[in-house]
């Protein structure tokens, strides 16, 4: 069973930068794609950013594109989000997610285990 644990969050000002972690247990974190999303209060689970099992595919939402990074370390078996020039907007829960390589990143469905989010608040 796949672990994934998340840290990072915090609360930040408009336009600073924070760096999201997502580790994980377990040999096939090598094998998967991973993903972030975010959830803020009343709203559906957003697809942030997505990574390929190799890591040289990158995805993002339109949200976020030029501003946030993903990145990950098979080595450490951790995933990150750099995220830049963050908005008021950027509030929420952010979580990382795990899915079978091939699978289609933006979609909640193609994840098998989540994290437990990390919130993340942006002042104005």
């Amino acid at each position: 069973q796949v672990q994934l644990v998340e840290s990072g969050g915090g609360l930040v000002q408009t336009g600073d930068s924070l760096r999201l972690s997502c580790a994980a247990s377990g040999r096939i974190f090598s094998s998967n794609g991973m993903g972030w999303f975010r959830q803020a209060p009343g709203k559906e689970r957003e697809a942030v950013a997505g990574i390929n099992s190799n890591g040289n595919i990158l995805y993002y939402g339109d949200s976020v594109k030029g501003r946030f990074t993903t990145s990950r370390d098979t080595a450490r078996n951790t995933v990150y989000l750099q995220m830049n020039n963050l908005k008021p907007e950027d509030t929420a829960v952010y979580y990382c997610g795990i899915r079978p390589a091939g699978s289609a990143w933006s979609i909640p469905e193609s994840y098998t285990n989540w994290g437990q989010g990390t919130q993340v608040t942006v002042s104005s």
